[in-house]
């Protein structure tokens, strides 16, 4: 049994030492024989016999120190106090409070009930784990590390920002600006609300969520999107090298691609001036000089604007007996049908009298009617049309007169 110091000294006046008080009588001292000194010597049985006596009827509480006791005050026995009424000096872990030296003591050594090492009360921050009090206890008032001040397991979403956090705004919302106790960014796999669109936890800009900015892929972005865009030149236009659906331009898909088809008319005829290799077989005056018209002006829509003559010189444009190829704002061919007075600028707006020619068909005189007065075909003039694999080609004299002009329309 652990003695400690306090106890030794409560001790020391306790022990009580036995003196003999009678004379040793002639067995204790032997007998002399022949000159000679002969010894009786007790045997083993003898003094095992008095020691169990002796321990039988050891009384506790008698005053006397006896037999196994460590202790015997008497009737000043007191389990509270220096010597309990088991005649015991009061030592932690005998089952008795020692009062004002230990605060419990339940009379064993496990450190994970309600009384420690020590006689101490169990208590977070003791550095033992009270069995069904606390889920962990370091010993220590560090609130950041494993184990908090509250002895609970440190945890993400706990509001104190541990070994390995960036930020712990206390709560286990992902979509704010600490998701799993990381500080947010485009790529780490949880959608930041008023931020980001998508975030599918990867850097990568060639996927469904495009970073660094967390926006979702689309034709025209200028990032290829594996297994569903062949290319992406980072715009919508349809003719140029990469089309308006993010795919490779091919000879027949219907769209002519500047600068790598002479045409596309979107399929494989090669009788319709157009062949399998786009590559144009209109008539030779397709591929001749001509002036462009493509003033907004002159388009159908233009209504009581300003009034111009196509005679020399009216708009600039317009130089008289020439090759016209209807473009831009103005639109792309002749109207087919009359369209109202005042419109394209002028008083009697001019169109076609009869449907345009085919790629085949090569120039064809058609008549031009001018709308005025109510009269459809008030004046009238004879040009020539040539189709061409993808626009038309007007040859257009003077108007017979003022203020009559040809129109465009889309």
């Amino acid at each position: 049994m652990h003695i400690d110091r306090l106890s030794l000294g409560l001790l020391l006046p306790l022990l009580l030492t036995a003196c003999p008080s009678e004379p040793a009588s002639e067995d204790d001292w032997g007998s002399f024989e022949g000159g000679e000194t002969t010894t009786t010597t007790t045997t083993d049985a003898t003094t095992d016999a008095e020691e169990s006596n002796e321990s039988s009827n050891a009384e506790c509480g008698n005053g006397t120190v006896e037999g196994d006791e460590e202790c015997d005050l008497g009737d000043d026995n007191d389990d509270a106090g220096q010597c309990t009424s088991a005649c015991m000096i009061a030592a932690c872990g005998d089952g008795f409070v020692y009062a004002g030296f230990e605060e419990c003591d339940d009379g064993n050594t496990s450190n994970t009930d309600a009384c420690v090492q020590g006689c101490k009360v169990a208590s977070c921050g003791d550095g033992f784990v009270q069995q069904g009090v606390e889920p962990c206890d370091d010993g220590n008032d560090v609130e950041t590390d494993d184990c908090t001040m509250a002895c609970t397991p440190a945890n993400c979403g706990d509001g104190i920002i541990q070994d390995g956090e960036q930020c712990d705004d206390g709560d286990m919302d992902t979509a704010d600006e600490c998701p799993a106790c990381q500080l947010a960014f485009c790529g780490d796999g949880y959608i930041q609300a008023g931020i980001e669109v998508c975030d599918d936890g990867n850097l990568e800009s060639n996927d469904g969520c495009i970073a660094p900015l967390c926006i979702p892929a689309e034709c025209g972005d200028g990032h290829v999107y594996e297994g569903m865009e062949e290319c992406d030149d980072g715009n919508t236009e349809a003719t140029d090298a990469c089309t308006d659906v993010c795919g490779m331009p091919y000879c027949g898909d219907g769209i002519k691609h500047e600068g790598v088809e002479e045409c596309d008319d979107g399929n494989a005829d090669n009788d319709d001036g157009c062949d399998d290799q786009c590559i144009a077989h209109g008539d030779p005056q397709c591929f001749l000089p001509y002036t462009s018209l493509n003033l907004a002006n002159r388009n159908v829509t233009a209504v009581n604007q300003i009034v111009i003559c196509d005679q020399n010189g009216g708009d600039g444009q317009f130089t008289g007996l020439n090759w016209y190829r209807f473009e831009g704002a103005a639109g792309t061919m002749m109207p087919e049908v009359a369209p109202q007075e005042y419109a394209c600028g002028t008083h009697a707006p001019g169109w076609l009298n009869g449907a345009h020619p085919d790629l085949a068909d090569g120039p064809v005189q058609k008549q031009v009617c001018f709308h005025w007065s109510g009269n459809n075909c008030l004046w009238n003039t004879m040009i020539t049309v040539v189709a061409c694999p993808d626009f038309y080609l007007y040859q257009l004299p003077n108007t017979p007169v003022c203020s009559l002009r040809y129109c465009g329309t889309n």
